[in-house]
């Protein structure tokens, strides 16, 4: 076993120990650790995130599904248009970008190049929404309204982009389950986990078959990464998970420019 291998196994134990500390933001870690770590192709990783995303947040699913903190009823209805978008992106849209989108002298913008800076701006965006404070109105109550519309055509929306680039989308999910669907942030978290568990493993679905999939290789990131999440859960009741979500913001923030830098500065 390579010196990357080892470093890329203990970065998948980061991933379920900051899912587990404060609830998301470890998916975005994901993709750089298969692509960068175990030194796989764009097309792979991002098909590989979504299933260790999908299992991590499935499994972080059950506790808060048992503490009523699920709503079955606002999943379904933000999850169809959803599990529909990431399906028909994975399976017949990304397929269809060419491999060298476009060249400009002897320069060649590759479709690695285009999703690894789709999901480089998708990560400073994350990041943002760590560090600062919400600026949505969080509630407490029951849901006073239900803004289908809005909650159908976000659905689709982060669909679309947790098929293209394989994250899971939990930071635009859950202040839209917040403001369009009314729900309270501990409900949104929970509903969002659901959703994100089966974005991701149909996205998955529509990767499998045109892809050898090394599965010891997946399974163990994957067993790892829930590990981590029970370790998280642990530390979680021990440290002040708003200090450590800003922390992480800027974390994931370096790690962003840093995708940018190697994509689009280091290659040349």
């Amino acid at each position: 076993m390579e010196f990357t291998d080892i470093v890329g196994y203990l970065a998948s134990a980061l991933i379920g120990i900051s899912l587990g500390l404060i609830g998301g933001g470890g998916s975005i870690l994901t993709i750089p650790v298969l692509k960068y770590l175990f030194g796989l192709d764009t097309l792979t990783a991002t098909a590989y995130s979504l299933f260790i995303v999908g299992t991590s947040s499935l499994i972080g699913s059950v506790p808060k599904y048992r503490e009523g903190l699920v709503n079955l009823k606002t999943g379904l209805i933000f999850g169809a248009p959803s599990i529909l978008a990431v399906y028909t992106t994975r399976k017949w849209l990304v397929p269809l970008i060419p491999d060298v989108v476009f060249t400009f002298n002897q320069f060649e913008f590759t479709k690695s190049m285009l999703l690894m800076g789709i999901f480089a701006v998708l990560m400073v965006f994350a990041s943002v929404n760590m560090i600062r404070k919400p600026t949505y109105r969080v509630k407490e109550s029951q849901p006073s309204s239900f803004n289908y519309q809005m909650i159908l055509l976000e659905g689709a929306f982060i669909g679309f982009l947790t098929g293209l680039v394989g994250v899971g989308g939990g930071f635009m999910i859950i202040p839209a389950l917040v403001l369009f669907a009314g729900l309270s942030m501990k409900e949104a978290v929970g509903t969002s986990l659901i959703i994100i568990a089966a974005n991701s493993f149909i996205g998955f679905t529509g990767s499998i078959g045109s892809m050898v999939v090394n599965w010891p290789l997946l399974v163990g990131i994957t067993c790892i990464a829930i590990a981590g999440i029970f370790v998280g859960n642990y530390l979680s009741k021990r440290i002040d998970a708003s200090k450590l979500k800003t922390g992480f913001g800027w974390f994931v923030l370096i790690m962003g420019v840093y995708v940018l830098l190697k994509e689009f500065v280091f290659n040349f």
